[in-house]
C-alpha cells in the first residue's frame, strides 16, 4: 500500500492518566489510522478515520458507550498513521486488525474464498465447482454461501441440461460414453452423442437459468418439446417434459424468488446469551442461494459491541476481496452514515443499504434473522456441553483450574500417521475457548527417522513444537495428549526433561481392548498417578476422544496428501469397497491411478474380482459422482 506520509505521535501515560488534550492538538484534519495502547504496551484498538482530529476527539467526550469508556480508561499511549485517502485507511486498518488482533476490535476469522460455478470457454464447455480468482475468459456464477449450495446447483444443472463435468484429460480420451451418459446425467459430447449446435444451445440455456431467468428457459424448452411432438419424436419430447418438471420443482422450492435482476446480500446480526452471530444470505439472479452463519471473535472480558459496530466490522472484513452487490439488506432500525460511507468507500459507488425492507426483501431478512438465532442457539448449546466436559475432565484429572479459567483451558494433541513407514507425518490439533481451534492446527513432516519408528517421530514433533515454550516465546497448554500408551508417554517425558518443561501436563491415551471406543486408558507421566480408565459414559472421555479423533483425522489426511505426491496410484487405496486383493488386481491391469481414471466401467469390470456393480461404484468415486 502506498502511504503519502507516516506520522507517529506517542504520549506516555503520566501519573494522572493519558494526556488526551496534548495528543489531540497535534492531530491533523487528514485521513489515517489510529491505534490505542495500554500501560503495558498492548494494542487495545485500531480504527480508521476520514478526519483523524474529528474522529479521535470523539473518544474523549463526556458521554460514551460503556464498552468505549472501558477502552478509553485503559489508554496509556496512542499512535496515528496518516494516509492519502479513506480507502487506504480502510486497507491499513484491516491489515492491522488481522495481524495484531487488538483487544477491543471485532475480528472475523479468515475463511476460504466463497465457491462459484464455472462454465469453461471451450468447444464443449464443462461445468465445475470453483474457488479462487475470477477471470474474463470463462463464465462464473455466484458466489454461493457454502459448498453444499454450489454442488447442489451443479447436480441440478447436470440433470436438466446434461452438461459434462469430467476433466479434460478424461473427456479427450473417451472412446465410448461413460456411466453419467448411461444414467441420464450427461449428453455424451465426448462421443458425439449430441451435435455441437444442440450442446451449445444447452450451455446457453444453463447460463440463462443460472442468471435467474427460469421463465425464459422454460419457454424455450416448451417450444422444443412441442416441435419434437409434432415430428412424432415422443421419446425426445418426454425427456424435455421431464426437464421442464425438474425446473418447476427447483423454482417452486425458491418460494422467495424475485426478479431475475435482483442481486443482494442480507446481513442479520443477533446477540443473545453473551454471544454474537452474523448470518449472511446471498441472492443472485433473483434466487436465494442459501446462507452462512459466522461468529466474530470478541474479547471475553469486554462488553458486547453494538449491532452497528458488528456490522461495520463484518462489512469491512468480508468485502475486502469481494465484489459488493448493488443492494445490502441489514437489520438496523436507524440510519447509519458511517456504514453507508464505508460501503461507498469500498465499492467506489454508493450501494443501496436497506434497513426496513418490504415484500420479498422483508422475507429474506426475517429468514436470515431466524437462521442466525437458530445457529446461535445451537452454538450456545454446544458450548454448554463442552464446558461440562471440561469440568468433568478437570475433576477427573484433579487439575488446579477454576471454572473462571475454563475459557483459557487449552489442550494440544499429537498423532503420527504413515503407511508402512511411508510419508510419515505428525499432526498437532488444538482445543481452546471450548472448541477446536483450527487456526492453530499444525502438520509436521518427519525426516531423519527410520520408517515406522513412531517413537522417534513423536520425539521429533514434540521437540519442534515445544522448543518455543522452552525459550519463553509461547505458553505450555494445560494438557498435552499423545495418542499412545506407556512408550509414547515415556518418549514425551524424555523430550520435556531435555527442554526443562513440566511433565505433569503429559497424558497418554492408550487404546482399549479391540480398540473399542470407551475402553481407553489414560497414562500419566508421573509415577504417583496410576493409569485411569474413565469408562464409556464419562463426559471427560468424550472430550478426549473428540480431540484425539480430530488429531487422527488431521494426521491421516495430511499423510495421504503427502503420499499422493510420491506415487500417482495411491488414491486407489482410498476407494471404498476395494481391499488389498482387488487393489493389486487393479494395479496389475492398469499400472497406476492415472490410467485407471481414464478407464470405462466395462474396462474396470473386466478386472478379476470386480463385478459390474462395483465397477460402477469405483468409476463414480474416481470422478466424484454419486447417484
Amino acid at each position: 500500500m502506498s502511504i503519502d506520509q507516516n506520522k507517529e505521535i506517542q504520549n506516555e501515560k503520566e501519573h494522572k492518566g493519558f494526556d488526551s488534550a496534548t495528543f489531540l492538538k497535534q492531530l491533523p484534519h487528514l485521513p489515517g489510522v489510529y491505534r490505542y495502547f495500554d500501560a503495558q504496551g498492548q494494542l487495545l484498538y485500531v480504527g480508521k478515520a476520514r478526519d483523524l482530529k474529528r474522529r479521535v476527539s470523539s473518544y474523549f467526550q463526556k458521554t460514551l458507550a460503556p464498552r468505549t469508556q472501558m477502552m478509553v480508561d485503559l489508554i496509556a499511549s496512542a499512535e496515528v498513521t496518516i494516509v492519502r485517502s479513506e480507502a487506504e485507511a480502510l486497507i491499513l486498518e484491516s491489515n492491522l486488525i488481522k495481524t495484531k488482533k487488538p483487544r477491543f476490535n471485532i475480528l472475523f476469522r479468515d475463511d476460504k474464498s466463497y465457491p462459484y460455478l464455472k462454465i469453461s470457454n471451450t468447444r464443449y464447455p464443462r461445468i465445475s465447482y470453483y474457488r479462487g480468482a475470477l477471470d474474463k475468459k470463462n463464465s462464473f456464477f455466484g458466489p454461493y454461501p457454502n459448498a453444499l449450495a454450489a454442488k447442489d446447483t451443479i447436480s441440478t444443472v447436470q440433470k436438466i441440461f446434461l452438461l459434462r463435468t469430467c476433466e479434460n484429460t478424461v473427456f479427450n480420451h473417451r472412446e465410448r460414453p461413460c456411466l453419467l451418459y448411461q444414467i441420464g446425467r450427461c449428453s455424451g459430447p465426448c462421443c458425439k452423442m449430441i451435435t455441437d449446435e444442440e450442446y451449445t444451445e444447452s450451455v446457453d440455456m444453463a447460463k440463462t437459468f443460472l442468471r435467474g431467468d427460469s421463465v425464459r428457459v422454460q419457454k424455450a424448452l416448451q417450444e422444443r418439446m412441442n416441435k419434437h411432438a409434432l415430428k412424432l419424436e415422443f421419446e425426445k419430447a418426454a425427456v424435455l417434459r421431464d426437464h421442464l418438471a425438474a425446473i418447476s420443482r427447483v423454482v417452486s422450492t425458491q418460494s422467495m424468488e424475485a426478479g431475475a435482476d435482483q442481486e443482494a446480500d442480507i446481513i442479520a446480526v443477533v446477540v443473545e446469551g453473551g454471544e454474537v452471530c452474523v448470518n449472511l444470505a446471498m441472492v443472485r439472479g433473483g434466487r436465494h442461494l442459501g446462507d452462512k452463519a459466522v461468529f466474530p471473535m470478541i474479547q471475553k472480558d469486554t462488553e458486547l459491541p453494538s449491532t452497528e459496530e458488528i456490522l461495520e466490522a463484518f462489512i469491512s472484513q468480508h468485502y475486502e476481496n469481494m465484489e459488493i452487490p448493488p443492494t445490502i439488506i441489514v437489520n438496523l432500525e436507524d440510519k447509519n452514515e458511517n456504514l453507508e460511507g464505508l460501503l461507498a468507500t469500498m465499492s467506489g459507488k454508493r450501494p443501496n443499504l436497506v434497513r426496513r425492507p418490504v415484500g420479498v426483501r422483508r422475507q429474506w431478512l426475517e429468514l436470515a434473522i431466524s437462521n442466525a438465532k437458530m445457529s446461535l442457539g445451537r452454538r450456545l448449546l454446544e458450548e454448554g456441553t463442552q464446558k461440562k466436559r471440561i469440568e468433568s475432565l478437570v475433576k477427573a484429572l484433579n487439575l488446579p483450574i477454576s471454572e473462571d479459567e475454563y475459557d483459557d483451558f487449552k489442550i494440544e494433541c499429537f498423532d503420527i500417521s504413515h503407511t508402512a513407514g511411508e510419508a510419515t507425518q505428525a499432526s498437532c490439533v488444538v482445543f481452546s475457548n471450548s472448541q477446536m481451534d483450527r487456526t492453530n492446527y499444525r502438520r509436521f513432516n518427519i525426516t531423519g527417522v527410520e520408517p515406522g519408528d513412531d517413537y522417534g517421530a513423536m520425539r521429533q514433533v514434540l521437540t519442534r513444537r515445544y522448543q518455543r515454550v522452552a525459550s519463553g516465546e509461547a505458553q505450555l497448554p494445560n494438557i498435552v495428549l499423545v495418542d499412545g500408551g506407556k512408550g509414547q508417554v515415556r518418549m514425551a517425558c524424555e523430550v520435556f526433561d531435555e527442554l526443562g518443561l513440566d511433565k505433569g501436563v503429559i497424558v497418554g491415551v492408550a487404546k482399549g481392548e479391540g480398540r473399542k471406543v470407551g475402553l481407553e486408558t489414560l497414562i500419566f507421566a508421573d509415577s504417583q498417578r496410576l493409569p485411569l480408565r474413565l469408562g464409556k459414559e464419562s463426559s471427560a472421555l468424550m472430550l478426549i476422544d473428540q480431540i484425539r479423533d480430530e488429531a487422527h483425522r488431521f494426521a491421516i489426511t495430511g499423510m495421504r496428501a503427502k503420499r499422493a505426491k510420491s506415487r500417482n496410484y495411491s488414491k486407489i487405496e482410498d476407494l471404498e469397497g476395494v481391499g488389498p486383493k482387488r487393489r493389486r488386481s487393479l494395479l496389475a491391469k492398469f499400472g497406476s491411478f492415472k490410467v485407471l481414471s481414464n478407464a470405462s466401467v466395462d474396462d474396470i469390470a473386466n478386472v478379476e474380482g470386480v463385478s459390474k456393480t462395483l465397477a460402477q461404484q469405483i468409476y463414480a468415486q474416481i470422478h466424484g459422482q454419486t447417484e
